[in-house]
């Protein structure tokens, strides 16, 4: 396994079966600094596809007219979301902008 694939890189970003590796880096600290950006762009792309899955779930609960399930659901989003804000991987307006927008479904 090589030390591409150990850092969570896909097939795809790792170049393989097209014949060529797509990360040119010889030196060293720029090798690491590649592993350290994807490993951090994974952990981002968590974040978000957790919002994102939060977010579903707050408008099926408030279009099945479950309002308890609606606040445990809207309250977790709004946790998600200040953690993303938090840890850097959503900037603070568009945070903001999805806890108002979380807001707004939930008002109905």
């Amino acid at each position: 396994m090589s030390i591409w694939a150990r850092a969570g890189y896909s097939r795809a970003r790792r170049g393989e079966g097209r014949g060529f590796l797509l990360l040119m880096a010889n030196i060293k600290s720029q090798k690491k600094r590649i592993l350290r950006a994807e490993r951090e762009r994974l952990e981002n792309r968590r974040y978000t596809s957790k919002i994102k899955t939060f977010f579903r779930r707050l408008e099926t609960a408030v279009a099945a007219g479950d309002s308890t399930q609606a606040d445990a659901e809207h309250r977790e989003l709004v946790q998600a979301i200040d953690k993303a804000v938090k840890r850097g991987a959503l900037h603070r307006n568009s945070g903001a902008r999805k806890k108002s927008r979380a807001a707004r479904v939930r008002r109905g």
